[in-house]
């Protein structure tokens, strides 16, 4: 006679389930009374009443800044006739002038400037206390190979025969040295013999430097200006919308 397995003799006509061990039912039972997951409820930006008034203030100004804006034609006409190349990116307040002489590489360097200059309120006319305005700006002729150059720091100035002063000259042998805030800035150009300060203007010239660069500095270092400040206003009413 054949034995029957026990687990056929447990319920008529059906098999029964195998015995589960004390750890597992414990476990199979709290499955059946946790409660159910939720997804998470979506994440909603924070934008206030005082949010609102100021995305309308800068949706007002932003409309006012692109109706006036108009880029200063000399900016396009001295690229276009120019063997400079123009440098600079969005956001960064830097702007350069690029090109190589053979085994040199010239480089003129500049930044932004605030149309409003403080010191002249009251004193005369906006559009005086503009024209007066002075561009800081940096020429650096430096060596493709060794990295040895001369760097020329200089400002804007009001004129027509030469609009443009120069402050210091520093001679540096590589890279090392031009990047080094304590290396020496050379003497003021001002002090050197007469002489001496003829023979680099003429050097400055023929590097390229001469009044129409000083007008283009002077102009886009306006516009840039603008141009960042219509960003600042956009991005600022994006961030306020979201």
């Amino acid at each position: 006679m054949l034995a029957v397995p026990r687990v056929f003799l447990r319920s008529a006509g059906h098999c029964a389930a195998p015995r589960l061990g004390a750890s597992a039912a414990l476990t199979a039972a709290a499955a059946c009374r946790a409660p159910p997951v939720l997804a998470a409820p979506a994440v909603r930006g924070f934008a206030g009443a005082a949010a609102g008034k100021v995305v309308k203030t800068l949706q007002a100004e932003i409309k006012h800044e692109e109706e006036q804006y108009e880029q200063a034609k000399e900016i396009k006409a001295f690229l276009k006739k120019s063997d400079f190349k123009m440098v600079e990116k969005e956001g960064d307040v830097n702007m350069m002038l690029e090109k190589e002489l053979g085994d040199r590489v010239v480089r003129i360097e500049w930044q932004l400037t605030s149309p409003f200059d403080p010191s002249m309120e009251g004193e005369e006319g906006e559009g005086e206390a503009m024209d007066q305005e002075a561009t800081d700006f940096c020429v650096t002729v430096e060596s493709t190979s060794s990295g040895a150059g001369v760097s020329f720091f200089c400002s804007t100035q009001t004129g027509e025969d030469h609009r443009y002063v120069i402050g210091n000259l520093k001679c540096f042998a590589n890279a090392e040295e031009k990047d080094s805030i304590s290396s020496y800035n050379g003497p003021e150009f001002e002090d050197l013999d007469d002489k001496v300060q003829e023979s680099f203007d003429e050097y400055l010239a023929e590097v390229g430097m001469n009044n129409e660069v000083c007008d283009f500095i002077d102009a886009s270092a306006l516009d840039k200006e603008q141009r960042e400040y219509l960003r600042w206003l956009k991005q600022s009413k994006a961030f306020l919308e979201s």
